[in-house]
């Protein structure tokens, strides 16, 4: 059974950074891809972005593009996105992500708040 574990969120000032690190059970971790996607009130889930075993990374087209980097410690199994130049319109609960064949795996989300 996998289970992540999200930490890192909070209430941060517009132009402020914060790094999300979501920390995986298992003796696994290090063979999977891992993910980062948001949830802001009343929108649908958003894929931000995504790190393979091996460190590729792969970025959502989206606005927290070239403001986010996506890394990986797999000695500590943990995933991390750091987050620079955030604003209001980031608000939203932060998510990791680790899908093995069919089955997704979610944490249980950490909020940003992103407020003066």
């Amino acid at each position: 059974q996998v289970q992540l574990v999200e930490s890192g969120g909070g209430l941060v000032q517009p132009g402020g950074s914060l790094r999300l690190s979501c920390a995986a059970s298992g003796s696994t971790f290090s063979i999977y891809a891992m993910g980062w996607y948001r949830q802001a009130p009343g929108k649908e889930r958003e894929f931000l972005a995504r790190i393979t075993n091996g460190g590729i990374t792969l970025y959502a087209d989206s606005s927290m593009r070239g403001r986010s980097t996506i890394s990986r410690d797999n000695a500590k199994n943990t995933v991390y996105l750091q987050m620079n130049s955030l604003n209001p319109s980031d608000t939203a609960v932060y998510y990791c992500n680790m899908k093995i064949g069919a089955q997704d795996y979610w944490g249980q989300g950490t909020q940003v708040t992103v407020s003066s």
